[in-house]
């Protein structure tokens, strides 16, 4: 590979995105970042890292997490608001990029890298029966408690998406490529993926 590529990964909960995200990293010699991000965030702006898990993919947190009405102090344009910590750990993304090849899975990276070259964006998904049996046998819960708290998750995770983005989370549209991980495993799933990037980067095969 001679040019620095971009992989920009939303995922349904459960849908193997963590993993394929890592595999692709692996195949095209990319940093991975993950919750990785939380950590360079927290080094740039100072805060702890727990702040920024707090905030992690939820919007409106801040009221929650502070038991306080918004002041002045704690504005839109305050380093303390949520978007303020947007700023940051958009700006993390940016720095990353820049430096290295990259995956990154959720932070909104496709929309903060919009204006990058050489940028793939994929959306992993799964049915909801292989999501659930997953989240089941790792949280020891049953199946409809478990289809409750994935929805839950996804629910936050597009809220807060589609509002920092102007897109809507997990739409075709809002992505170069969607595929369905559980028809055939994330590994083969993350072959397919490499293959497409390859294709639409135009870089040189496998060898």
């Amino acid at each position: 590979m001679d040019k620095k590529i971009i992989i920009n990964i939303g995922r349904q909960v459960c849908a193997g995105g963590l993993e394929i995200g890592k595999l692709l990293a692996e195949e095209f010699h990319a940093k991975y970042y993950d919750r990785e991000l939380l950590n360079l965030a927290a080094k740039e702006s100072g805060f702890s890292e727990e702040f920024f898990k707090q905030s992690d993919e939820r919007k409106g947190f801040l009221r929650s997490f502070l038991h306080l009405p918004y002041s002045n102090n704690w504005g839109e344009g305050s380093v303390f608001s949520q978007e303020g910590l947007f700023k940051f750990q958009s700006d993390a993304i940016i720095k990353a990029a820049e430096e290295d090849s990259c995956v990154f899975v959720g932070r909104c990276a496709d929309y903060v890298l919009r204006d990058f070259p050489n940028v793939v964006n994929v959306f992993i998904t799964a049915s909801i029966e292989s999501r659930a049996k997953l989240f089941m046998k790792e949280k020891g819960v049953s199946y409809n408690e478990a289809v409750k708290r994935i929805q839950y998750v996804e629910n936050r995770r597009a809220s807060y998406y589609n509002y920092y983005t102007g897109k809507r989370w997990g739409r075709a549209d809002s992505y170069d490529l969607c595929i369905d991980s559980s028809v055939i495993g994330s590994v083969a799933t993350a072959r397919l993926i490499a293959e497409f990037v390859r294709k639409k980067l135009n870089l040189n095969p496998q060898i």
